[in-house]
């Protein structure tokens, strides 16, 4: 194990939401009243080529992503990616994806889970 972090025995999952740009901000206050704590947007871009994103997913041509990050209780995370799925359309095509990563050991945010904050 990595020096300086806390194993949590896979109690919290990451959940990576990736949507059209302008999107995100509603979908992490959806994600809150499901129950997460918060989340990360980061700014990306898509690298797929004109063509796929016309022919193949049938939007418009737009690269610029945002990329929600989101930390929960694996107790919490099928509601709260309910809860993005509604809030972003995710089951239509060309509006997103959302998917839960396993997360093996955490550093940095301690004092949220002494506190019961992340939880």
């Amino acid at each position: 194990m990595i020096e300086n972090t806390t194993p949590i025995n896979a109690e919290h999952k990451l959940i990576v939401t990736i949507v059209s740009k302008g999107s995100a901000s509603k979908i992490v206050a959806a994600s809150r009243k499901a129950g997460a704590g918060g989340g990360t947007i980061l700014l990306g871009r898509g690298t797929a080529s004109k063509s796929v994103y016309l022919e193949i997913l049938g939007i418009n041509f737009d690269p610029e992503k945002e990329i929600i990050l989101t930390l929960a209780p694996k107790d919490r995370v099928e509601d709260i990616l309910q809860a993005i799925l509604d809030e972003g359309n995710l089951n239509k095509p060309g509006k997103g994806i959302g998917f839960v990563v396993n997360v093996k050991g955490l550093a940095g945010i301690f004092h949220l889970l002494e506190a019961g904050k992340l939880q």
